[in-house]
């Protein structure tokens, strides 16, 4: 994989979705927990798969979660769930899609607890400040980071599933808690 095509970020190659994608979501701040939500429900589906797969499915992830309202998500039934393994509009993986429902239990629970789930993430991190690295390749930017490490580990003993280290690393860089841009990628430069 190229470090960067048409000054972006390799990874997104060219494909129309993945570029509009990368330029402007990934690693933009998100303070709006509606938006933590969607991005929790859509990274924990890709575990096991590309992130491209779950970008295409996006919309169906929106009308099959509520429009990603948490609330309303927490609420689902096992009769949703039964629905939704036959809802072609994402993976069907009952143990994901059961996931996604208890998982938006978790996020209400933390939400209380810290008083939003934005405040919630930030605390994983040295100063309370999002992480903007300058790597110059692809090969640099790492997995899982110290602070994913912590907030995957506590969002395990809070009964969070489908978001390991990895899963929740992915999560940071496309919330803009670490801004992993290359320091040459056109997104960088703006």
């Amino acid at each position: 994989m190229q470090d960067l095509i048409n000054g972006r970020c390799g990874w997104c190659g060219t494909d129309e979705l993945y570029v509009q994608y990368h330029d402007d979501e990934w690693g933009k701040p998100t303070t709006d927990d509606k938006r933590l939500f969607e991005l929790l429900v859509l990274e924990s589906a890709q575990a096991g798969l590309s992130w491209i797969t779950i970008l295409r499915k996006r919309e169906g992830y929106r009308r099959a979660f509520c429009d990603f309202d948490a609330v309303r998500v927490a609420r689902m039934t096992d009769a949703e769930t039964e629905r939704l393994m036959r809802f072609d509009g994402i993976v069907r993986n009952r143990l994901k899609i059961e996931a996604t429902v208890a998982n938006a239990r978790r996020f209400l629970a933390i939400q209380k607890e810290f008083g939003s789930f934005y405040r919630y993430t930030l605390s994983f991190f040295p100063g309370g400040r999002p992480i903007r690295h300058t790597f110059r390749s692809l090969d640099e930017i790492p997995a899982a980071s110290p602070e994913s490490d912590a907030m995957s580990r506590d969002m395990k003993m809070r009964g969070f599933k489908f978001f390991g280290t990895t899963i929740c690393y992915a999560f940071l860089q496309a919330a803009g808690f670490v801004d992993d841009h290359l320091a040459d990628c056109v997104c960088r430069k703006r």
